[in-house]
């Protein structure tokens, strides 16, 4: 599959929730219940304590959905409410950016967040997770957010794909963000090179995996410490208007793009 990263793709979210209005009700709708109640939304049991999540929770999920499933129901909606209230920062990583990523941290090792919570998009079919039996799907980007005790908390969002409906998010173990800067130069793998590969042939595609937690972890601080070294390297977008020949659908939200050599 060609990797794509021409523009934002059709995000977790907007797959989520497709009525937009809809979307915005529910948030509201939580927000306000959240304010009244004097709850904390990164918390996920004060979060699924709160009415409205329990009703959309029940509008989301099919009739045969088991606790599991449920539960990345649960975690998605918590990370789409975050990322709604934040402000919707929506970042994309151009591949030549996740390739300097890959092979070393960028200079110094101060990281800051760009946001309390967001979504990182990655390059399409560029980075790969093993989906389980076997079956390995690209991973599409990962949401951040950081509670109010000062964990963050990562979701990898993958199978996203234009020839079926639905994805799979897959929870990051969560980790104090005060500890960020130890993340970027923390060889994870036992036995490799950090994001190498699984993928039979994968390494003559130029393509990665994420193996164990610590992965997503690095890249993201990685993205992170970019962000504040090179903050030239980042361009507002808008949203694109069509795909481009054979690309995938094109998020209707705005977005940042984060390059090389601007």
């Amino acid at each position: 599959m060609a990797i794509h990263d021409d523009y934002a793709r059709t995000t977790p979210v907007e797959l989520a929730f497709p009525d937009a209005g809809r979307a915005r009700e529910v948030f509201d709708a939580v927000a306000a219940e959240a304010e009244a109640r004097n709850a904390d939304p990164s918390d996920l049991a004060a979060f699924l304590q709160i009415g409205p999540v329990g009703a959309c929770l029940r509008d989301l999920r099919a009739p045969d959905v088991g606790g599991e499933a449920l539960h990345q129901y649960a975690v998605l909606l918590q990370q789409a409410y975050l990322f709604d209230r934040a402000g919707r920062p929506l970042y994309l990583l151009d591949t030549g950016v996740v390739r300097y990523l890959v092979d070393g941290a960028p200079g110094g090792a101060t990281v800051a967040l760009p946001a309390e919570a967001g979504y990182l998009q990655l390059p399409q079919h560029l980075v790969w997770l093993d989906g389980g039996a076997g079956h390995p799907e690209s991973v599409d980007g990962m949401f951040w957010n950081r509670s109010a005790d000062g964990v963050l908390r990562l979701l990898l969002a993958q199978g996203l794909r234009g020839d079926r409906p639905g994805l799979a998010v897959v929870p990051v173990a969560e980790a104090p963000w005060s500890d960020a800067a130890s993340w970027l130069d923390v060889q994870v793998r036992a036995e490799g090179a950090d994001f190498g590969t699984t993928l039979p042939g994968g390494e003559l595609e130029g393509l990665y995996s994420f193996q164990a937690a610590g992965e997503p972890l690095k890249l993201f601080a990685r993205t992170c410490a970019y962000l504040l070294a090179f903050p030239d390297m980042v361009e507002a977008a808008d949203p694109a208007e069509t795909p481009s020949a054979g690309g995938p659908a094109p998020s209707r939200f705005s977005y940042r793009r984060i390059g090389l050599d601007r």
